[in-house]
């Protein structure tokens, strides 16, 4: 997030039953140019980048910044998990909340990492900031993004259009976390 306050970071790598959460390292810039170059992660988030406007353009340790997570599975990133201030350029409901994206390569597709993974990264959140919501904005055409965010327990806010599709905010609050507290 733009603004975790008096949150150190990186925090210490979180371990899940078959991941590691951490901040990024040199090692993963290759990985980082594949994700953000890859057709299929970005169908629903206006296209992908120019591989090799990427090979010029990302820092030698891409994408580190507070509260945003390398996600690693056998020592190789398999995706990203971000979270961050909502700003005036996102909708009312959002601004000013902590809002969740993602992003895995489609070989980790199907296979839970992405909720393993955001789970982890929720339970964290709330322990550095507890009873702060979390917002979620997705394409409704995204099918499987729109299932994560009801297994996540984010129940909707608001439907509208932009970027020429219809999209979709949810809200979750602290106590709403699959496989958090009180359950």
């Amino acid at each position: 997030m733009d603004d975790l306050g008096p949150v150190a970071w990186p925090p210490a790598p979180i371990r899940t039953e078959r991941l590691v959460l951490r901040a990024s390292e040199a090692r993963d810039r290759s990985a980082f140019v594949e994700l953000l170059a890859s057709p299929e992660v970005h169908t629903y988030l206006g296209g992908p980048r120019a591989r090799a406007e990427l090979e010029r353009e990302l820092p030698e340790v891409p994408a580190r910044w507070p509260g945003g997570f390398v996600v690693e599975l056998d020592g190789a990133m398999i995706g990203q998990i971000l979270l961050r201030r909502a700003g005036e350029q996102h909708r009312p409901a959002a601004r000013g909340k902590a809002d969740l994206g993602y992003l895995f390569m489609p070989r980790a597709w199907g296979c839970g990492y992405a909720f393993e993974a955001c789970v982890a990264a929720l339970v964290w959140f709330d322990g550095v900031l507890p009873g702060e919501p979390v917002v979620l904005a997705t394409q409704t055409a995204n099918t499987g993004s729109m299932r994560l965010a009801a297994k996540l327990g984010f129940a909707e806010v608001e439907r509208f259009w932009a970027w020429d599709a219809e999209q979709w905010l949810g809200m979750r609050s602290p106590e709403r976390l699959p496989g958090g507290r009180g359950e």
